[in-house]
């Protein structure tokens, strides 16, 4: 694998051209995550999750890349996702079996790390990446996560 720092250089610049690109912001989206899935190894599953905007203390699934779960809409306060929508604020599990609120979605799944999406200071969603490995998740990843959070705020 190559060094992280440079993988996520080149990432970042590959986004840009898809957050550039004319497609609908559905396909940009999905793009996004089957470009982090496809590139970052130990990315097993990569989904966005949208607050509801019939029920604001819901977050329903968007496009993600990897096996369906059965987690297509999260309470708030729920989860791994649902403590990042009441905390706003990232969330590193290295081993979802320590974790006491997490929502299994597969037996393969060892870590999450989940990053708050926000508009104009307003929670709107998150990323929420589910790895193979026990921990896989360093600093950089949460940065590189953050800076496509940013981005995808602002396609929205």
């Amino acid at each position: 694998m190559k060094d992280k720092s440079i993988l996520f250089n080149e990432l970042e610049v590959w986004i840009d051209d898809l957050v550039r690109e004319k497609a609908s912001k559905l396909n940009k989206l999905q793009n996004i995550t089957k470009l982090l899935k496809e590139e970052i190894e130990y990315y097993n599953w990569v989904g966005f999750y949208f607050v509801d905007k019939e029920n604001l203390e819901e977050l329903i699934l968007g496009p993600f890349e990897g096996a369906p779960t059965e987690h297509t809409r999260i309470p708030f306060g729920q989860g791994v996702c649902g403590q990042v929508a009441v905390d706003q604020a990232s969330h590193v599990v290295q081993d979802v079996a320590q974790e006491d609120n997490y929502l299994s979605c597969s037996l393969d799944v060892k870590s999450e790390i989940v990053v708050p999406i926000f508009k104009k200071g307003n929670f709107i969603g998150e990323i929420d990446i589910d790895s193979h490995k026990v921990a896989p998740f360093t600093d950089e990843d949460e940065v590189f996560l953050k800076m496509i959070a940013e981005k995808v705020s602002e396609l929205l």
